[in-house]
């Protein structure tokens, strides 16, 4: 099913955005495992509606009811199930695109592919929504990784053409990532902050949206966890990222840069530092073959700009076959990767917990 992952580390998410919940099962978790429910809330509030004019209106508190698997604040090793109550939902502003495609959302093909049995409502299954029960699980698996000293954390690379500093490949630290993480406009550089938040409104004021870059690091993360081939480290992360709606692309280390370079630039040699090998630059991204090197794993992630836009726009009603005007109601973000920050330290973290199940080191 596609909305199953995992191997050994099974999640399994459910609801629509305008349905009655959203939430999500987690099997294979270790029992014993404390879980900081503060954290936890202070984490997914993170991702939740409102917390910046660059998010929608709605207002959501994003508290989950936990069902099963949590009892005396740890893991018990049975599935843990939550689910996340819908209270603000405007169903309403869809009416006029039950049979409309709304231009870059999955109307269409969410159609086709079920034959017109979708929920349409905020986007369904599709919506953006869904990234709650899934940030509920990252952030579990964040707590289980922080206690084994492993520090998962992303910022704003860039937006709307302005760039954020970029971490330090070799050097970053955990503290760093959990100091960017507690900024409510997630950002190195307060400067590029306040230059990409106004210009996110500026576009929110032209009806329009804007795309960006999120970039991750794991610090801690030790060496030898992954395999080559289908089931790499990379792999696993990207098989999870590209279940975040609105993501395009993916690249580790230098990514698509690397391809310009020699090899002789491109290449980390190799170093002893206080007994331990480690590479003295990164280009990697912290990970040779699928396989983790120990050095900070580094990647970003591209979003595309929100598709609801308030922009008059050309569409053809599906069912009637017709050529229509379309103008979108609704409350939307004029830039998604804001939220999506949290978003995708879950979805790293959730890969990173999964691959060292597999090989026993947790």
């Amino acid at each position: 099913m596609s909305s199953n992952w995992g191997k050994n580390l099974k999640i399994s998410i459910f609801g629509e955005s305008h349905g009655e919940g959203i939430g999500v099962v987690i099997d294979g978790l270790p029992c014993g495992e404390t879980i900081d429910m503060d954290e936890l809330l202070a984490f997914m509030k993170r991702r939740a509606p409102g917390a910046h004019r660059a998010s929608t209106p709605r207002r959501e508190t994003d508290a989950p009811t936990i069902l099963s698997g949590y009892w005396r604040q740890h893991t018990t090793g049975t599935p843990l199930a939550a689910v996340i109550r819908n209270n603000d939902t405007h169903s309403a502003d869809y009416s006029n695109i039950a049979t409309v495609a709304r231009p870059g959302h999955a109307d269409f093909t969410g159609y086709v592919r079920y034959g017109g049995f979708n929920d349409i409502r905020g986007g369904g299954h599709f919506s953006g929504r869904l990234t709650a029960p899934l940030t509920f699980a990252g952030g579990v698996a964040k707590q289980i990784l922080s206690r084994r000293e492993i520090t998962v954390g992303a910022h704003i690379y860039s937006a709307t053409g302005i760039s954020d500093t970029p971490f330090d490949p070799v050097t970053v630290t955990g503290e760093l990532l959990r100091e960017v993480g507690a900024k409510p406009f997630p950002t190195i550089s307060q400067k590029a902050g306040e230059k990409m938040s106004d210009a996110i409104e500026a576009a929110r004021l032209e009806l329009d949206s804007v795309g960006g870059v999120v970039e991750c690091a794991v610090t801690g993360f030790p060496a030898g966890i992954g395999s080559p081939m289908f089931d790499g480290l990379e792999n696993v992360i990207a098989s999870l990222m590209f279940g975040i709606p609105a993501v395009k692309g993916i690249e580790f280390g230098l990514g698509f840069e690397a391809s310009s370079l020699k090899g002789s630039q491109n290449n980390d040699s190799f170093v002893l530092h206080d007994g331990k090998i480690q590479t003295k630059t990164n280009n990697h991204g912290g990970i040779l073959g699928g396989i983790s090197s120990g050095m900070p794993i580094i990647l970003r992630v591209a979003f595309k700009p929100t598709p609801s836009i308030s922009q008059m726009q050309h569409s053809v009603d599906f069912v009637n076959m017709t050529q229509e005007e379309l103008t979108i109601h609704g409350r939307h973000d004029p830039c998604v990767v804001v939220r999506a920050v949290p978003v995708v330290e879950a979805a790293v973290a959730l890969a990173l917990l999964e691959s060292m199940l597999g090989q026993g080191k947790i």
